[in-house]
């Protein structure tokens, strides 16, 4: 207790706090409508899109790569709604496809034109998270906090909406609703988390943000507004146990979260199947 109690006097543990719990709160609002919406590996495929960015604006020596990698990042993710609407290239298959050719041009990218004597190292912090989430200026953490205020708000004002085009794209149609316009909103706001989320878990672990809280509230509510919040606090839970876990044991953010995030499931799905087995 002591030492964690030593951890959180420190101002750059507060920031990764501040950071963390802010981008696992943002990741689990739009969690709940890509999962039910049969797209949640659009994180995997936009996270490997921001690791390519990421990868030119190292070589590019940018000194502030998200000026690059959050517009690439927002682009990939209109291109992949509008791919996998109105094409024969359909959801999976272009996710897929721009997934894996963005992971491997930045892998290429960094190899080939490497201003680092260590590209092994710097490949690896960039898929699985490093210590960066420790190290962040006061201009990362205002930036995640206005963003993080942008993503709530939007979620909030347009809830209707998203629930309408989450459940029937075409009965929202009818009645009314430009569903095309409200499901380019998700994947826009889906694309500002998955950048944001990269200092956090590393792209490769970023969709375990969006998935596992989601399915976790599952296990246990029916309704969306009970889903949504639950997963919203599950997934502040696992951040907050996961950055804990983390400064104590010394063990990798991104995986230690993830790891407290996959153990939140289990026990859901423990509850959920206890609830269902009484029920029945």
């Amino acid at each position: 207790m002591d030492k964690l109690l030593m951890y959180l006097s420190r101002g750059f543990v507060q920031k990764a706090l501040i950071v963390g719990v802010l981008i696992a709160l943002c990741s689990s609002l739009l969690g709940v409508t890509l999962v039910l919406k049969r797209f949640s590996f659009i994180g995997d495929g936009l996270s490997h899109v921001a690791f390519g960015a990421m990868a030119i604006a190292a070589v590019l020596q940018l000194s502030d790569n998200m000026l690059l990698v959050m517009p690439v990042t927002v682009l990939c993710a209109v291109l992949l709604l509008k791919t996998g609407q109105h094409t024969q290239i359909k959801g999976d298959a272009a996710i897929a496809m721009i997934s894996v050719g963005a992971l491997a041009f930045g892998y290429l990218i960094m190899n080939v034109f490497s201003t680092s004597s260590n590209v092994s190292g710097d490949v690896c912090s960039t898929l699985f998270g490093s210590t960066s989430i420790l190290t962040l200026t006061d201009t990362e953490v205002l930036v995640c906090i206005l963003l993080s205020i942008v993503v709530v708000v939007i979620f909030v004002l347009f809830y209707n909406r998203i629930f309408a085009v989450t459940f029937d794209e075409d009965f929202a149609r009818a009645c009314g609703t430009r569903a095309g316009l409200y499901n380019m909103v998700v994947a826009v706001v889906t694309a500002v988390i998955i950048v944001l989320a990269m200092n956090l878990v590393g792209s490769l672990l970023i969709s375990a943000l969006v998935i596992f809280p989601a399915l976790s509230a599952m296990r246990l509510f029916k309704s969306f507004k009970a889903v949504t919040i639950s997963s919203a606090a599950l997934s502040v839970v696992s951040a907050l146990a996961g950055l804990t876990v983390s400064l104590l044991a010394g063990t990798p953010v991104g995986s230690t979260i993830v790891a407290m995030d996959a153990l939140v499931f289990f026990i859901c799905f423990v509850i959920g199947s206890f609830k269902g087995g009484r029920r029945g």
